[in-house]
């Protein structure tokens, strides 16, 4: 990470904070609302957008125009807008539509600053139950309405007695499926259907492992952030980095990532 002052660290919190605040409001409007309208992005697939993703993607938009209008913008719904300061937010409105539109709690708000290193500072937003995890720039802590309490990742180094998480069952392609079906059998238990809160409870400290492919790096950057800040381990699933999304290994601790990185790495050589 390139070294930034104090200042400006304030200044980069500061305005992540207010593009929660401000995509807390849009999405909000919109939850749970009868006859909320979702559009298919996709012909092959079901991959849901609403008014509430591109509401709260316009919105954060806005508060960098006036915060950082020199620092690059990467949302999923408006694409990239270039910068010259080096810096690129990289935004998901609402990462995981389909919970969104089905009313579960479990979809986010993904805001996270990037340089050429990669991600180093991300917030995982949920508006509904009121939780931002934070973490990089010397945190990693809970906030939720009534507390705030530190981000620590789990020393659990048995992949035996892991919980793994991930978002579908019918992962990525035929062989990232038989990979991830080999860790699966090696886990103590796998649940399914978090999206981005997946990687907020890894970084609680109440999950080890998450385990997904076919992502974009706006899936994916607030993540690695957060899980970074609170000790975990982020990469794809050949040990290599995963900013730019694909793949996604996140553990909880060196140690489990070793063992989970040994039978993932299956579907890698292919």
């Amino acid at each position: 990470m390139a070294k930034l002052s104090a200042q400006e660290q304030a200044k980069i919190k500061a305005t992540a904070n207010a593009m929660a605040e401000v995509a807390q409001v849009e999405t909000m409007r919109h939850f749970r609302v009868s006859g909320l309208v979702a559009d298919n992005k996709e012909q092959d697939s079901f991959d849901p957008v609403t008014i509430a993703d591109r509401a709260a993607e316009k919105a954060m938009r806005a508060v960098l125009a006036k915060m950082r209008p020199d620092d690059a913008i990467l949302g999923e719904e408006y694409g990239f807008q270039a910068g010259t300061s080096g810096l690129t937010w990289v935004l998901d409105p609402i990462d995981g539509t389909r919970g969104y539109i089905s009313g579960t709690p479990t979809w986010g708000v993904l805001i996270s600053v990037r340089d050429a290193d990669g991600p180093f500072y991300g917030i995982i937003v949920q508006p509904h139950i009121g939780e931002q995890f934070i973490g990089g720039l010397g945190e990693a802590q809970l906030v939720s309405r009534n507390n705030v309490k530190p981000l620590l990742t789990s020393k659990n180094t048995d992949l035996g007695n892991a919980t793994m998480l991930s978002t579908f069952p019918e992962i990525g392609s035929e062989i990232e499926r038989a990979a991830f079906t080999d860790l699966a059998r090696d886990v103590r238990l796998v649940r399914y259907g978090m999206d981005c809160y997946g990687y907020a409870l890894l970084a609680l400290g109440c999950v080890d492992l998450v385990v997904e492919a076919g992502l974009q790096s706006y899936d994916v950057q607030a993540p690695i952030a957060v899980v970074q800040a609170a000790g975990g381990v982020v990469t794809d699933w050949q040990g290599k980095p995963a900013h730019d999304g694909g793949r996604m290994l996140a553990a909880a601790n060196a140690d489990i990532h070793q063992s989970a990185l040994e039978i993932l790495r299956k579907a890698s050589e292919n």
